[in-house]
This record gives structure tokens, C-alpha cells and sequence, in this order.
């Protein structure tokens, strides 16, 4: 009972374990540094921006939101999100945010997927701004873990596929500046998979926009 309620009511901080509430203020002011600029390995063409590296409150809220079910985390990873696209977004255009995909398989082990409740939750702190899921992982893609640089970027080839649902696509306006959203830049594989999938369809994002990068 005491785990079930930990998963409902976590009465201990996602970035660094302090108890008595779900989101510390040193977390947040941890997160609320950024965005830094990140060259990953695999170039996507576009400035690569990140919350911060991959260690620290970020690192483990990427995990437990991942890998631990604390959905709870959405709210103040979307937030720390929302502040660095405050001032990476061009002003007076709409702004669309399109989560990198992930795999069906992990999504249903963790209950959805953590990416795209952030990206929401980001959307709801910003005038003018949706979130679009322009993207889908196909068959065949293996856990990154443990891949090299080329094995990831031979892993993704071809297998990040252009949605085919007509209300996503009518979610981007004309004048909208897309940002790519992510939780972890490793090398840039899924990155760059992904704006050449949007670019061939005619949607060149503006930038990439991650939780950490490692």
C-alpha cells in the first residue's frame, strides 16, 4: 500500500530525493538554469539547446519519470521547459512543440510516454502554443542502451515515420516555429533521424530542445 501511494502521492522530490514534496525549489532552480547550447556528435542541422547536462536533478528526473512511473514530474519538467523556450522562441509566431518519438513497446511498459506529457505540460505555461505528434517509431528499433554513435544512428534509419493523422497536421500552423522535444541528447541519432523526416515533409524546426544532454 505504502509503494501504491508513492506512486500516486510521492512524498519525495524527483531531482533529489528530499522528502515531503514532489518538486524541491533547489530542483527547479537547478533546471531553471538553462538552456545551454549542445553539439551533439550527429548534427540535425539546427541548434541543439539543452536544460543542462545529463546529471544531477535532471538526470534523475528523466529516470524516475522514465523508468519509475512518476508521472508527477510532467508538471515541473514542462515548466522547466516552458522558461527555456521563453527565450529560444522567435517573437509573435505561434510555436509548435512535436515530441521526438519513442518506442511503442517502452511507451506501454511506462505507461505512456513521459516525452509528450512534458512537451503538453509545457504548452499549457505558453501563450500561443500547442503541442503536435508529428512523429511515430516504426518496427524493428532496438534499445539504444549500449549502441555506439553508428550503430544508434543504423538503428533509427528509417525507422522514424511522418504521422498519418490529419488532426496533428492541422495542429501546425503556417507562420508556427516547430521545436523538436526530447528528454536525453546522447549523440543526436533520434535528433537527426527526426528533422530529416520533418524536413522532407516540408518542416524545417527551428531547434531541438532537450531535458539534459549527456
Amino acid at each position: 500500500m505504502k509503494a501504491l501511494l508513492d506512486l500516486v502521492l510521492p512524498d519525495r522530490c524527483g531531482g533529489c530525493g528530499a522528502a515531503g514534496e514532489q518538486w524541491c525549489a533547489g530542483c527547479a532552480a537547478e533546471l531553471g538554469r538553462g538552456p545551454v547550447r549542445v553539439r551533439p556528435r550527429a548534427d540535425p542541422g539546427i541548434p541543439c539547446w539543452a536544460l543542462g547536462p545529463y546529471e544531477g536533478a535532471a538526470r534523475r528526473a528523466v529516470l524516475a519519470a522514465k523508468e519509475h512511473g512518476r508521472r508527477d514530474l510532467a508538471d515541473p519538467l514542462g515548466l522547466a521547459l516552458a522558461h527555456a523556450l521563453v527565450r529560444l522562441r522567435a517573437p509573435d509566431r505561434p510555436l509548435v512543440l512535436v515530441p521526438a518519438p519513442t518506442r511503442s513497446v517502452a511507451a506501454r511498459r511506462r505507461g505512456g510516454d513521459p516525452v509528450a506529457r512534458s512537451a503538453v505540460s509545457a504548452a499549457r505555461w505558453l501563450i500561443d502554443c500547442r503541442t503536435a505528434s508529428l512523429l511515430r517509431m516504426g518496427s524493428g528499433v532496438r534499445d539504444s542502451v549500449g549502441l555506439t554513435p553508428a550503430q544508434r544512428a543504423h538503428n533509427l534509419r528509417g525507422k522514424i515515420i511522418a504521422s498519418t493523422d490529419p488532426a496533428q497536421w492541422a495542429r501546425v500552423d503556417a507562420k508556427a516555429q516547430v521545436i523538436l522535444v526530447d528528454d536525453v541528447l546522447t549523440t543526436g541519432a533520434t535528433a537527426c533521424e527526426s528533422t530529416r523526416v520533418l524536413s522532407r515533409i516540408g518542416i524545417v524546426p527551428r531547434a531541438v530542445l532537450v531535458t539534459c544532454a549527456a
